[in-house]
């Protein structure tokens, strides 16, 4: 198992603007799926489900975002340059990377799994997805950002009233090598519970 703890020691993800063409194949895809619903679910009720936006998608999905940023921002001068700016930038956001697949947490009422469980899941849906993606030689790059959370967002992606986006993973094959960042000190992090005595 060298090779896989050396994987789990040095993961690390590619921004989307340091990713391109090419990405995954329909069959490549279905792999990176499959291992990503290889994960920890109580009662075996997949509270997830997957939209993937790839071709001419990522740009008609460009238009909801841009619309959707312009109507949460009503307030800034459309008039200035960085506003239009950012709205081109909204238009492109998914043209940056050859996919996007949203993870959608989908809890189920049950009477013995609490939602948080559910969302718990999913979580793990888009860290095993990375693992995937990593496995066949792409790399990735998991998001959220206001567009996760936004309810015209929801409304054009036919969410239901109680899903959520756990993230956008964005995939493509990396143009350079990401740069290591500082990460956290587990002994810091780190205790051992003991009963107190009893006096």
């Amino acid at each position: 198992m060298t090779t896989l703890l050396d994987y789990l020691h040095t993961r690390r993800s590619v921004t989307a603007k340091a990713l391109a063409e090419p990405g995954p194949d329909n069959t490549q895809l279905e792999t990176i799926l499959t291992i990503a619903s290889r994960i920890p679910d109580h009662k075996k009720l997949a509270p997830f489900r997957f939209l993937v936006f790839e071709g001419d998608a990522r740009d008609q999905f460009g238009t909801v975002l841009s619309q959707a940023y312009a109507a949460e921002n009503t307030h800034l001068d459309k008039t200035e340059k960085s506003y239009q700016a950012v709205l081109e930038h909204e238009q492109n956001r998914f043209n940056r990377v050859p996919m996007v697949v949203a993870v959608i947490a989908s809890p189920i009422e049950h009477t013995s799994v609490p939602e948080w469980e559910q969302t718990l899941t999913a979580g793990a849906v888009c860290m095993n997805m990375l693992h995937g993606i990593h496995a066949l030689g792409f790399s990735g790059q998991w998001l959220s950002e206001w567009y996760a959370y936004n309810s015209q967002v929801h409304t054009a992606l036919e969410l239901a009233e109680h899903e959520n986006i756990a993230g956008f993973m964005y995939i493509g094959t990396k143009t350079a090598n990401p740069k290591e960042r500082a990460r956290p000190d587990v002994a810091a992090l780190t205790c051992y519970w003991q009963a107190k005595n009893k006096t």
